[in-house]
């Protein structure tokens, strides 16, 4: 095997593929990055539950495929001058030379490495930017607890033109519905994906349509020649939609900057996981944090409020995380007594993103 290919275009490519390693091997094999030149040059990963593979453009000299470690190869090619690079196959050596640089790979058997999975059958399109907004959304609402894995996803509900995608830690719940491009608009769908690989791959799309495949208690998304296929979740799921559509008799609208900047120094003197007090009043909310052992701080900011003066209390990082998805310069936060959840959304009448979150009682 003999190929070269500019060094930008294969450390992205080894950068990208190699976030899927596992960091615990089942099998020494699954630690290598496979490098297979064809027509071009295909790089992948793959740990039996995670697949990814990027095909980029090589002048491949001597068709082969090759194996290596791929934590190594990934700071090597990142390290590398900005020069082509050449990799050739040399009996258990992958020769790399860059310039003046060469390094010598101890290869891995490439026989041992497992089939890579095929990307399933398409179910449809969507843009890479509604895709990648309504990921970076819901994600923050998902569980790292992985004693329960099926809060650990995002589950993604197709019904004809529309996408919804749903997260939840049992202490908040983050939505965002869009419009997306179906096969066939009268099938339906509801999966359940583990969220950090929907987060792995919206943060590598540059623009363009997504294609999403479903098949086989797998999922698959492909953009710009890159693929990734992933094994679902259980797609057991709470009824998240009716505790996002029930009714606040209460709504105050905040403008989105100034009301975050004010609850991230307000909290500055609060203890880690102490709460955040809201006073929504007419024309403003106070908002206090802090106590006795480091002190308080309390900042005023502008709010139209329907409905009568309220004081409520949340956990400051769901809060952000939840204002954080708001898309709009406005957010609008339904509330109906201190102690009931509350529900963040953008301004509009039907809000595309939803974000309920617990509040704390207030002592």
């Amino acid at each position: 095997m003999k190929f070269q290919v500019n060094r930008d275009v294969l450390a992205d490519a080894v950068a990208w593929a190699a976030r899927v390693l596992p960091a615990r091997p089942a099998v020494p094999v699954l630690a290598g990055l496979l490098l297979e030149a064809g027509d071009d040059l295909r790089v992948s990963a793959f740990d039996y539950d995670v697949s990814a593979r990027a095909d980029v453009e090589a002048d491949v000299a001597e068709p082969g495929r090759v194996l290596i470690p791929g934590k190594v190869l990934a700071e090597i090619t990142r390290s590398l001058p900005a020069r082509p690079v050449e990799i050739v196959k040399s009996g258990s050596e992958a020769v790399l030379t860059c310039g003046s640089t060469e390094f010598g790979l101890i290869t891995m058997p490439d026989e041992d490495f497992p089939a890579m999975p095929q990307m399933p059958p398409k179910v449809g399109a969507v843009g890479g930017g509604a895709f990648a907004t309504a990921v970076g959304q819901v994600a923050a609402a998902a569980s790292r607890d992985d004693t329960l894995p099926m809060l650990t996803g995002i589950r993604v509900d197709i019904e004809g033109v529309r996408m919804s995608m749903a997260a939840t830690d049992r202490y908040r719940i983050a939505a965002a519905e869009f419009l997306w491009h179906p096969e066939r608009q009268d099938v339906g769908h509801g999966v359940v994906v583990p969220a950090r690989v929907l987060v792995e791959v919206a943060r590598s799309l540059r623009g363009g349509e997504v294609a999403i495949g479903l098949g086989d208690n797998v999922a698959g998304f492909e953009s710009q020649g890159r693929t990734t296929t992933v094994r679902l979740l259980d797609d057991q799921f709470i009824d998240y939609r009716s505790r996002l559509t029930a009714q606040w008799t209460i709504h105050a609208d905040v403008e989105v900057g100034p009301f975050v900047e004010a609850v991230k120094r307000v909290v500055l003197v609060a203890e880690r996981n102490a709460a955040v007090r809201l006073s929504f009043s007419q024309g403003q909310v106070l908002i206090q944090a802090g106590g006795a052992d480091i002190g308080r701080g309390a900042e005023v900011v502008d709010a139209e409020l329907e409905g009568p003066d309220i004081q409520i209390a949340f956990q400051p990082h769901y809060l952000l995380d939840g204002l954080a998805g708001v898309e709009t310069g406005r957010a609008r936060i339904h509330m109906d007594s201190p102690t009931r959840p509350a529900l963040i959304t953008d301004e509009g009448e039907d809000p595309g993103f939803r974000y309920l979150v617990m509040s704390l009682r207030l002592g």
